[in-house]
């Protein structure tokens, strides 16, 4: 019971970490001077002055700045063939899966001789008629 929750428990952790160090992000912050304006992840951080229309012409502040943080994830994951692996792991590994294979063998049936056999029929109970019963 616990080594199939303990199964359970690996496997979630190990998708969660291949998913994280696949993921891409980037995180964009916009300061007005010395202060943190907006902040923002997956989309473009907002701008001072409040000039967020289309209409209206936005002339950016000289004391203003922009900085963006972009956090690549791994994009090149090795996946092996059996062909690409080298001959002595290959014998290494054949090995390795055919002792395993042949560990769990199953034990031979035994042999029962008195499968077939059927008991005569008891036409009287001889303890109960002898008294002799066992404590």
């Amino acid at each position: 019971m616990t080594s199939t929750y303990t199964h359970r428990v690996f496997s979630v952790a190990l998708s969660f970490l291949v998913l994280f160090s696949t993921l891409s992000f980037k995180v964009e912050k916009h300061y007005c001077g010395e202060n943190l304006v907006d902040t923002a992840i997956f989309s473009e951080a907002k701008k001072c002055g409040g000039m967020d229309s289309e209409d209206m012409v936005y002339v950016k502040k000289p004391c203003c700045k922009d900085t963006v943080d972009i956090f690549e994830g791994q994009d090149e994951l090795n996946i092996s063939d059996f062909e690409n692996l080298d001959q002595t792991l290959k014998i290494t590994l054949v090995a390795y899966v055919y002792s395993y294979s042949n560990l769990f063998e199953s034990l031979p049936k035994p042999i029962i001789p008195h499968k077939d056999y059927s008991p005569p029929n008891l036409i009287k109970d001889i303890h109960v008629l002898d008294e002799t019963f066992l404590i």
